[in-house]
């Protein structure tokens, strides 16, 4: 079979050498000088569309006989394909690898998506019905030209998605969240819920793991909140990071979780496993799971919490809490596992504590005021986040819940973002934020900086000796 496809490849590059001295001629007589550069590009893209649709459709008559191929064996049937073409339509050499490379991609790959998956630049895929899909680029959103052959192809990429990690979707259950096997976060809504096809989200996570120092170098934080936030994840501080959607609060828990000892036994909880916490050796992770078709089986997180505190842990860390598990999450901080973390949607590090409240309501009957008791006894150091104007995101608050004073949660700023200018970026076409995360007071509760050994004070109580 080799031995062919390489008197194939041969007789082809004769025949790609007779057109191009074809194409050059007809330049020189000037037969494409009074196309518009415009039309052509346009023309171009759909000649090469509608040669991928026809070598596609003969490919699935090809492969719909032939089972239980490998990727070698189809890459050669579609490079045979390929070089087999009967069609007058004039494919450049670089065409040609594009073509071999898409249409692998829509047999074993993701379609379209594969190419976008594959460049690093892109954060976000926003994918609304088969001919429309956005990308979020350097913190701005684009509108890319690829398309689906139809929303059936779509779906069909949905449910190779959905079932890798044993979800299900469908009209009955038109609403999932799922992931990638690198971790990117993937929502999806199917119709009659979503009115113009199939809409999928994904989230994708960046190759390479941030750090604090990156996050420095990029100007999210300042050393000295840097220095700080290290030494309470080490004193076993409870930690709440809120933010708004995008603002990477699931990025900087994984940056804060690189700073928990290394003999700690942690247990992570989430909705959809998207924490990348490798660096723990006595790691355990759970993730919730939907019901089931009959609509039984569902393992929320509540249920996971309350396990998780039968595992012995050290420390536990739940993803995001979006209801009444946020009860479940209080709980599990007073009774005798610090040091946890966790994260929610929220607008500031107050409004967040006024959420947890509703969540907590969702579910359980209480007094308000007992709530809020309760909150304040959990939770010790809210991280507020934020994606300013200019699409970079900061660290804009670092608050102490310094307990309850009149009936409400008191909050004490140790950071705070101060804006004091902005500059002009010409190539991304913004304003620019200048501004520095400023501290704005001392932490008052010093108690597990002080049994941990990271505080010490001098006669007069100023620290010393840090």
């Amino acid at each position: 079979m080799k031995k062919r496809l390489e008197k194939q490849k041969k007789n082809w590059n004769i025949r790609e050498h007779e057109k191009t001295e074809k194409q050059n001629m007809e330049t020189k007589n000037g037969g494409y000088a009074s196309r518009q550069p415009e039309q052509e590009g346009k023309k171009e893209k759909n000649r090469f569309e509608a040669e991928k649709m026809r070598l596609f459709h003969q490919l699935m008559n090809t492969l719909s006989i032939s089972t239980g191929l490998t990727d070698e064996e189809i890459s050669i049937l579609i490079e045979q394909a390929v070089l087999q073409r009967d069609s007058d339509i004039y494919l450049s050499v670089e065409e040609k690898q594009k073509l071999k490379r898409e249409l692998f991609h829509s047999f074993r790959g993701l379609d379209v998506l594969s190419g976008l998956l594959e460049d690093e630049d892109i954060s976000e895929i926003m994918i609304n019905g088969k001919s429309s899909i956005f990308v979020e680029k350097n913190g701005r959103i684009y509108k890319r030209g690829e398309v689906f052959e139809s929303e059936d192809r779509l779906r069909n990429v949905i449910q190779q998605i959905v079932s890798s990690c044993n979800r299900i979707v469908n009209e009955t259950v038109p609403i999932v969240d799922a992931r990638l096997e690198d971790g990117s976060r993937v929502n999806v809504v199917l119709p009659p819920i979503a009115l113009n096809g199939a809409v999928m989200t994904i989230r994708k996570f960046p190759k390479e793991f941030f750090t604090m120092d990156k996050l420095i170098a990029m100007k999210s934080i300042t050393v000295e909140a840097a220095t700080f936030l290290e030494r309470l994840v080490k004193a076993k501080y409870n930690i709440f990071i809120s933010g708004g959607t995008g603002s990477g609060k699931t990025t900087f828990l994984n940056v804060l979780g690189s700073y928990i000892p290394k003999e700690d036994r942690v247990i992570t909880i989430e909705d959809s496993a998207e924490l990348q916490l490798n660096d723990i050796p006595n790691l355990v992770r759970l993730e919730t799971r939907n019901a089931n078709v009959e609509g039984e089986h569902a393992i929320s997180m509540s249920e996971l919490i309350k396990a998780a505190l039968r595992m012995r842990p050290t420390r536990i860390i739940v993803g995001e809490v979006r209801d009444a598990a946020a009860m479940d999450m209080v709980n599990s901080m007073l009774t005798g596992h610090d040091g946890s973390l966790s994260t929610g949607h929220g607008n500031s590090a107050k409004e967040m504590m006024l959420r947890l409240e509703t969540m907590i309501l969702m579910g359980y009957d209480m007094p308000i005021l007992a709530i809020r008791q309760q909150l304040a006894a959990a939770i010790d150091v809210v991280v507020h986040l934020g994606r300013l104007r200019d699409n970079s995101r900061r660290v804009v608050e670092i608050s102490e819940v310094d307990g309850v004073v009149d009936g409400e949660i008191c909050l004490h700023p140790l950071f705070q973002f101060v804006e004091n200018s902005t500059k002009a970026d010409e190539q991304e076409d913004l304003q620019m934020v200048c501004g520095k995360l400023i501290k704005a007071g001392e932490i008052r509760n010093r108690q597990k900086l002080i049994q941990s050994g990271l505080w010490k004070e001098d006669a007069d109580g100023k620290e010393n000796g840090l």
